[in-house]
């Protein structure tokens, strides 16, 4: 075994996730329900909210003001809307010059990773030939107990790259994706630390790229927009282009109104200093690119995007892989505010931000979830649905930011012929991203009576564009 790669089970102990920002806070109270409870806890939670959501949409129907209300609460989130969609994006800093790289920041990229011999060979490659000094980086590949050929090809690609180190887990090796981060922190040295999936694809510029965003002293994070390598593969893959397209025009505009930039774990770079002072990655949750978006933001950092270059990954390929896929990113997101909504109620992020993750709560979680019990009213009442004006604002909403994100990432000029590619793409995407009202709807009912159980659920990375799960 090469000299840079290790074998033991260190648990990484020197990290106390989430307890560290949450003793800083001073809220006992939150703390206990949190600990104790643990996932039961946040069944009980979601039962709550889906109870007291079912019954206030019944309600609504009930009550001769219910409309009005809906009208009101429509205005205000399509003011919110009108500003997020005229705001104009921050400018992305100039990328650092080779005349300017005298004292550069140390910088250490992650990447966990579990069965991947398709893929992880390309990534190492990649990450290992950076344009970016090779004593100023280095790559950790941390090998959660694979079971192909993946540690055999990280010892290999060791002993070839001296910034390449490996640390092997055992079986008995906790916390999934979050426990392997966790482990191998303590042994890195960057003061900026960067993850990465491993079917990921960069471009060698990257590193110059992404650290002028970090001059800001209060960036604690930044994100990297992802794009869809195979995105011309089928109906799936095309529509996660459109997705990820909408996804980064969100992201921009988001933080150009004070609102919340967040994680998405792939092509991901977290401050040293945040990401210990929030207590690295969390291992009591699905999701921990989006938990620790909170935890940072709880924390008064802020979270920038970068637009160019994209980190491309693989798209997965059939509908049972992405309502899988999706169904993990939308419990992930709905648990966020299961476990921290004392803490966002509390408005510690400040206005903008509180007032931004509510706005997208409301269209992104709530308004899916309420739509069956506003369906079934209107059909016993035979009566419009009463949430139809929050309906339209949540379908229009993605429907422009998914052609302005298609034009701002696509190369080539704005042409008759282009503009009504872009179109089409537009109603594409936008018909594919209708499965995000079922899967949230059934999530929050499943979430109400089954806890999500803790352990590695990924997309199995082939490298040719096709994709299985394992469970």
């Amino acid at each position: 075994m090469p000299e840079n790669s290790w074998s033991q089970n260190d648990s990484g102990d020197d990290l106390d996730p989430i307890s560290s920002l949450l003793s800083d806070l001073d809220e006992e109270e939150f703390e206990h329900d949190f600990f104790f409870q643990g996932l039961e806890g946040r069944r009980s939670k979601a039962a709550l909210v889906l109870t007291l959501l079912w019954s206030g949409t019944i309600a609504l129907h009930l009550v001769s003001w219910g409309s009005w209300l809906i009208f009101a609460l429509t205005g205000l989130l399509g003011i919110q809307s009108v500003r997020f969609l005229l705001a104009r994006p921050l400018k992305t800093p100039k990328p650092i010059l080779e005349q300017e790289q005298a004292n550069l920041p140390y910088i250490s990229l992650l990447v966990a990773a579990k069965n991947e011999e398709a893929v992880i060979s390309n990534l190492v490659k990649m990450l290992c030939n950076l344009d970016y000094p090779e004593t100023r980086y280095e790559v950790w590949v941390i090998d959660d107990h694979s079971t192909d050929g993946t540690p055999g090809l990280l010892d290999e690609l060791a002993g070839e790259y001296p910034q390449l180190k490996v640390l092997h887990r055992p079986e008995s090796a906790g916390g999934g994706k979050s426990g392997a981060l966790n482990q191998v922190l303590p042994r890195t040295k960057g003061e900026i630390v960067g993850v990465f999936d491993a079917d990921a694809q960069v471009t060698k510029d990257l590193l110059r790229r992404v650290l002028p965003l970090f001059r800001a002293s209060e960036m604690g994070a930044v994100q990297v927009r992802k794009a869809i390598a195979n995105n011309s593969q089928n109906f799936w893959t095309k529509g996660q282009m459109a997705e990820m397209a909408l996804d980064s025009f969100i992201q921009q505009q988001r933080i150009a109104i004070g609102g919340i930039g967040e994680l998405r774990g792939n092509g991901q770079f977290v401050r040293r200093s945040a990401l210990e002072h929030c207590g690295g990655w969390n291992e009591e949750t699905i999701t921990d690119d989006l938990d620790l978006t909170i935890r940072l933001h709880l924390d008064k950092w802020d979270i920038g995007f970068l637009d160019s270059p994209a980190v491309e990954e693989e798209g997965v390929t059939t509908a049972l892989a992405l309502w899988h896929q999706r169904n993990r990113w939308g419990e992930g997101g709905y648990q966020r505010y299961l476990d921290y909504w004392r803490l966002i109620a509390s408005n510690r992020m400040g206005t903008m931000k509180t007032l931004d993750l509510f706005s997208f709560m409301i269209i992104q979680y709530l308004l899916p979830a309420a739509a069956i019990p506003d369906c079934l009213m209107a059909i016993a009442r035979n009566c419009p649905p009463i949430l139809t004006p929050l309906t339209g604002l949540a379908l229009a909403l993605p429907l422009i930011g998914m052609f302005k994100g298609l034009r701002r990432t696509s190369p080539e000029p704005l042409t008759v012929s282009t503009f009504f590619i872009t179109l089409w793409q537009t109603l594409r995407g936008t018909f594919y991203m209708l499965h995000w009202m079922l899967m949230i709807a059934s999530i929050t009912a499943r979430i109400s009576v089954r806890p999500k159980r803790l352990k590695w659920v990924k997309t199995v990375h082939e490298g040719s564009g096709e994709e299985s799960f394992e469970f």
